[in-house]
């Protein structure tokens, strides 16, 4: 496990997250495709913000049960609660998760390159 420190692009969002980042979740659903985000799933005890979570901007989509927290001013995405399944994921055999999607964009020190991408057929789902 490593600790890495992370921040939306302005700072006013600012994190750190321990995890084995041994890969990267790359979703092609409409909102994902257009933000570019890469992400990685860890326990919500794993991201410890600095901000306060009422300092974000949350966005709800679809099934309002994800969640997606935003800075307010420069209005990047640092990470997510993904979505509980769908009655049709549940029939697919996907397994639940618990816990944050951290835009793996948004941590210092990390060389994407390295690091294999889990396609996601999230615009199936």
């Amino acid at each position: 496990m490593q600790t890495y420190q992370g921040s939306c692009h302005c700072g006013a969002c600012r994190f750190e997250v321990e995890m084995n980042l041994d890969h990267v979740r790359s979703c092609d659903c409409s909102v994902c495709r257009r933000r570019g985000g890469l992400m990685h799933r860890v326990p919500f005890a794993a991201l410890r913000l600095f901000t306060p979570m009422e300092d974000l901007t949350i966005y709800e989509w679809r099934s309002k049960t994800a969640r997606d927290y935003f800075c307010p001013r420069c209005g990047v995405l640092s990470f997510r609660k993904p979505s509980k399944l769908s009655a049709r994921e549940v029939a697919l055999g996907m397994q639940t998760f618990e816990g944050w999607a951290v835009n793996v964009r948004c941590l210092e020190g990390v060389v994407l390159a390295e690091i294999p991408i889990r396609h996601i057929s999230g615009s199936e789902l």
